[in-house]
């Protein structure tokens, strides 16, 4: 089940946005809970639903006619650190080790390259 902390994929009709749970709360009905959501979209929203714990199990239900299902989200697996952050990612490397700085070409609207 997904638990508080937890970072869920949310479908409606197609997956539609994620979100994270923030606490779950028994309601008034039994077997019940408010599920506290904070959506990761922009602006950042925060949401209470309520909901069974089955729904939390990504069993499908719906809201206003429309089928969703809450989905959890597994972690990815931490990398291992290897010191080499910093390298170029194609392997090739500047004399000296350095970075090759590129600059943009500035150009203005309207004007000449006569004058």
């Amino acid at each position: 089940m997904a638990t508080i902390g937890d970072v869920v994929l949310v479908h409606r009709d197609r997956a539609s946005f994620f979100a994270r749970i923030d606490s779950i709360e028994p309601d008034i009905k039994k077997d019940w809970y408010k599920v506290q959501l904070l959506i990761l979209t922009l602006p950042i929203r925060t949401v209470t639903w309520i909901l069974r714990e089955e729904y939390l199990n990504g069993i499908s239900f719906t809201m206003e006619g429309n089928p969703v299902r809450i989905e959890a989200v597994k972690p990815l697996p931490p990398e291992p650190y290897s010191g080499d952050a910093l390298e170029e990612p194609s392997g090739k490397s500047t004399p000296g080790g350095g970075r090759k700085v590129i600059p943009f070409k500035r150009t203005t609207r309207g004007a000449s390259k006569d004058t």
